[in-house]
């Protein structure tokens, strides 16, 4: 299948614009001035060198600075910022660095944000209701991403082909274990067995659809909208032998029938647009039985965040995710309660596992990007780069997160939770064995 040139989504040529460039720098340099806990070097081609911030600072980053439009980039957010290193206009060796750097000083720019908010949230919303994600156009959003295809995604990731954090505990030594014990903590949360047939919400590649039937012995139906996810996961059920126990659908959530005594989903939320967070939850509780669990796992933001930035454009939601947002604890915790039938029944924080995860896809992509045919050319490369970056950095610092939420449904009376806590555990033991197969 062939995936759509990234090189036609990354029209980003930033150009020079000399008297606008040198009253842009002026402004910058003094808004730099005001850097707190960390610390920020601008080298520029012509010599000058500029230090800001505390010198005493746990995180430093060097900037070079090779054209004057990154200054007009600089005060012009994180797309205008992003689009200017993917041109060029200027390199640092540590984005993750200088990412983290940016994220100790946004103190200010949040308090602004909250402030703006009356004015600019109606247009905002006006913009996130004109872009909301209808079939149509998640259909189109997630080809953006997922269908670069599967060329790419395997020299990334590990052989379970795992998008999502991975759980660095437990003795993981590499990312593979790390995507098993992730994998196998969702089903144990569940207490998969047997008897028990899961919907998954968001397929990926089919690792985790095939684990659970693989190694506890229930019946799996899972859906993408991704065709490329689709044909990989069918392939690869097939290649196991679990036809007769997975099913792997080309379907929206909203279109999902059935019931199901456990479900699961795994970072597919923050796909899905934050309108849609009570239509997600009423599918989730519609879809179990009376006493069925469901285990979500989602990157989080803030709900202040949340609230004062929905409906913006940022790098991340126009090149890389179109149409994605982070929703909050709070926010889903409220759709949840609005179904009158699920009830969160526990949250684990795994947040420290992300920051390895992306160091690790990071290092593949780099290591592998030799074996990419030319649709992934430079400007790609520097895009999902920052990307990577970005999103690391934002974990590191934490102005993201990522959890893993337990809900019931109303009949559901489990005298204590289901144990995940057994590292010696049968499962455990055939995961490490290597249960998931790509």
């Amino acid at each position: 299948m062939t995936a759509t040139p990234p090189t036609r989504r990354l029209r980003t040529e930033v150009r020079d614009r000399p008297g606008v460039d040198h009253a842009a720098r002026a402004v910058a340099l003094r808004v730099l001035a005001r850097l707190r806990n960390a610390q920020l070097e601008l080298v520029e081609d012509g010599g000058h060198r500029h230090r800001f911030g505390d010198v005493s600072s746990d995180v430093s980053a060097v900037v070079r600075v090779h054209r004057p439009a990154f200054y007009r980039a600089l005060l012009g957010g994180s797309i205008g910022l992003a689009n200017a290193y993917i041109d060029g206009a200027w390199d640092c060796e540590d984005l993750v660095a200088l990412v983290r750097v940016a994220s100790r000083n946004l103190d200010t720019l949040d308090r602004l944000q909250e402030r703006a908010t009356p004015v600019l949230g109606p247009l905002r919303s006006a913009a996130e209701l004109w872009r909301r994600n209808t079939p149509a156009r998640s259909r189109t959003n997630i080809a953006h991403h997922y269908d670069l295809g599967n060329d790419l995604f395997s020299r990334m990731l590990d052989d379970t082909l795992m998008y999502s954090c991975g759980i660095w505990q437990d003795g993981a030594q590499s990312l593979r274990e790390a995507s098993l014990a992730k994998i196998d903590r969702l089903c144990r949360k569940l207490a998969l067995g047997p008897g028990d047939h899961l919907v998954e919400i968001g397929t990926g590649w089919g690792g985790l659809a095939i684990h659970a039937a693989r190694t506890y012995g229930c019946r799996v139906t899972t859906t993408t909208i991704s065709r490329e996810q689709h044909a990989h996961a069918v392939e690869q059920v097939d290649a196991v032998g679990l036809a007769d126990r997975v099913t792997v659908l080309l379907d929206d959530y909203r279109d999902l029938h059935g019931r199901y005594t456990k479900l699961v989903s795994v970072e597919m939320i923050e796909a899905i647009g934050s309108r849609y967070y009570d239509t997600f939850m009423a599918v989730c509780a519609r879809l179990l039985v009376d006493d069925g669990l469901a285990a979500i796992q989602a990157i989080c933001q803030p709900d202040r965040t949340l609230r004062t930035t929905r409906g913006s454009s940022t790098f991340i939601n126009t090149h890389i995710f179109p149409g994605g947002i982070c929703p909050s604890v709070e926010s889903l915790l409220r759709s949840a309660d609005r179904t009158r039938d699920l009830r969160l029944v526990n949250l684990e924080d795994i947040t420290p596992g992300y920051p390895p995860t992306l160091r690790a896809w990071r290092e593949n992509f780099l290591a592998h990007r030799h074996e990419l045919d030319a649709r992934f050319d430079e400007r790609f490369t520097r895009a999902w780069l920052l990307y990577l970056s970005l999103c690391e950095a934002s974990f590191i610092e934490r102005r993201i997160t990522d959890v893993q939420l337990l809900f019931a449904r109303s009949a559901y009376r489990g005298e204590r939770l289901p144990s995940w806590s057994d590292a010696s555990s049968p499962a455990t033991s055939r995961a490490a064995e290597g249960a998931v197969v790509a």
